[in-house]
This record gives C-alpha cells, structure tokens and sequence, in this order.
C-alpha cells in the first residue's frame, strides 16, 4: 500500500483496514497523516471501466452532486494498475447506513435518484463501450453467454424465452439515456443526522434509459410475492400492490418530470430490469418455470394500461413512437 501511496500526494501511511460492507470490489479504509480516504481495489473491471466511473464521478462533483470525489495522483491520474489489476483512491464520506430508513428518508433517496438522472441526462463518458450498459442488446448477448457457459437444455429453453421477450419490448430511440446508478442497496446510501448526505459506489452505473434507475426504485408487485415465495402463487392471482409504486412516482416526478414517451415506456423499462436480474441469476429455475418469467407473465396478464392506471400515470400519448 505505502508503494501506491507513494505517487498521490496524501502524506504517510498511518493504518489500513478492509471495509466489511460490499461484496464485489475490495475497499480499504486508509488513515494518512492528512485524514482518511477510500481505496478500492477493482476485481472484475477492466482500466476502461474504472476510467468511465471517474469521469462519471467527476462530471457529478462539477455538478455539486453529492458523493465521494475521485482523487488524482501526482501525474493527474485518477486510477492506477497494481498486479495487473486496476485501483483508485476515494474521498472518505462521513455519514451512516441505514439498513431501515424511514418515509422522509426514502423520499430523499428519490429526490437524490432524480437530481442524479436530471443531470447525467444525455450524458456519455467517453469510455461508455467499456461498461455493460443496459439495453436489448447488452442482455440478449448476456443470455447467450449463459447459456453456452451452463450448456444445458434447459438453459437454451430460457434462452428462447429471452429473445422472445426481449422482442416483445418496445423502447424508441426517443427515450431519454444517460448513466444510472442502478445500485440502490442501502450499503450505497450515506445519511448524515437523518438527512441524506452522499450516494457512493458506482461500480455498476452505466449508460441506459433515465428510467432504468426509476424501475431499479419501485415494486408493483405485493411484498409476499418474491423469488423465494413465487413458487406458492397461481398464474390467476392478483399479485400486484401499487400503492408504494405511486408513491415514489409522486415523489420523482417531483424533481423530474416524465415525457409522455417515458410514462406510456416505462413498463418496457421495468421488464427489461426483470430481465437483466434474470441474467445474473441465470441457473436459477424451478422445473421450466422461474421467478423473473412468472413476474413478466404476470406483467403481460395486466397489460400495460392498467400498469399505468395502477402507477396513476397519465394515459398513452396520442402517437406512440415507432420502436
């Protein structure tokens, strides 16, 4: 560590601990003779990658967005390669976790989800191609991926289920993209005296529909309804509950307001984020049936009328835009 800390300007190594929050990367704490810092130490991402969440990381600071700044060594880098795999030093932000926020609190979260997609709007860092940006094509070629590791019968059955749902999306090139978060898991989210003070880890943020981050917020279905109780439900029950859905709606659109593309779309979004969850949890199945296709069969049963009426957004525009 102190050979890395050599080439920032820092001072001198005091202590170095691991961070137990967080699964995927590796985090330290670092305590230097001029206050404590953040290293991350990337196990899976490429040089590019990180790059893009630094210009990301700097674009929101520039833009007052509250979050831990990216710091630069002493040549004006801003991440590093160490055993041939990259790293960079983080601002420490103070505040805490909280595992059970209150109503006022997710409010905040929502506003904050909102001022970040407000700003971000049709902004792309420069090395965009380096990440998994979430579109039809990123998850179709994900899928085959998966299918042709596992290599099973079953794993080309859900393979077929993809292309033929991923078809049945409608998403025009109207739809306003830019970089999501995507990562809402309360580890990621800093309060401070009760307020919300800092959203951290962008290690999964990426280029994508301002909706994505949206549907990655809201919940139609009934919390008795999840991947561990799927199995107990028929095919004609009700498992839908809105009333939370609208409420994060009311509160977004608060802060940002949705175009008449975004309101009637929004349900091709939130299957889509059905979809990548199926993608990380691809062996996932119950016979041939599985927890994400049983919520997309119950999304189509709906229709996306009454998704909207439930959410109580407006009705479809006078024209749709062609896909």
């Amino acid at each position: 560590m102190k050979d890395i800390l050599s080439r920032y300007t820092l001072g001198e190594l005091l202590a170095f601990e691991p961070v137990t929050t967080g699964t995927v990367q590796t985090n330290y704490f670092l305590q230097t003779t001029q206050g404590r810092f953040v290293f991350r130490y990337y196990q899976n991402r490429s040089l590019e990658s990180v790059l893009f969440e630094s210009e990301l990381i700097r674009y929101l600071k520039r833009n007052n967005y509250p979050c831990p700044a990216i710091l630069q060594d002493r040549n004006g880098e801003h991440a590093g390669i160490y055993n041939e795999k990259p790293y960079a030093i983080f601002e420490f932000a103070t505040g805490q976790h909280l595992e059970h926020p209150n109503e006022a609190q997710k409010r905040q979260l929502v506003q904050q989800v909102a001022e970040l997609n407000t700003i971000t709007r049709d902004y792309k860092p420069l090395h965009t191609p380096y990440r998994l940006n979430y579109n039809v094509e990123t998850c179709w070629e994900l899928a085959q991926e998966a299918t042709q590791r596992i290599n099973t019968a079953q794993a080309r059955e859900k393979l077929q289920w993809f292309e033929h749902t991923l078809a049945g999306l409608h998403l025009p090139p109207s739809l306003p993209r830019g970089v999501c978060h995507c990562d809402f898991h309360f580890s990621n989210l800093l309060f401070t005296d009760g307020k919300f003070s800092a959203l951290i880890d962008f290690d999964d943020a990426n280029y994508t529909f301002l909706l994505y981050d949206l549907a990655a917020l809201i919940n139609p279905f009934h919390v008795s309804f999840d991947w561990n109780t799927w199995p107990r439900f028929q095919e004609e029950e009700n498992v839908f509950d809105f009333n939370e859905t609208r409420t994060i709606l009311q509160e977004y659109t608060r802060h940002r307001a949705l175009s008449k593309d975004e309101k009637w779309h929004l349900f091709d979004v939130y299957k889509l984020s059905i979809l990548f969850d199926a993608i990380w949890y691809f062996e996932r199945w119950e016979g041939e049936d599985f927890y994400e296709r049983r919520k997309i069969a119950y999304l189509d049963r709906l229709g996306r009328e009454n998704f909207i009426a439930g959410s109580l957004l407006p009705q479809r525009p006078a024209r749709e835009s062609s896909s």
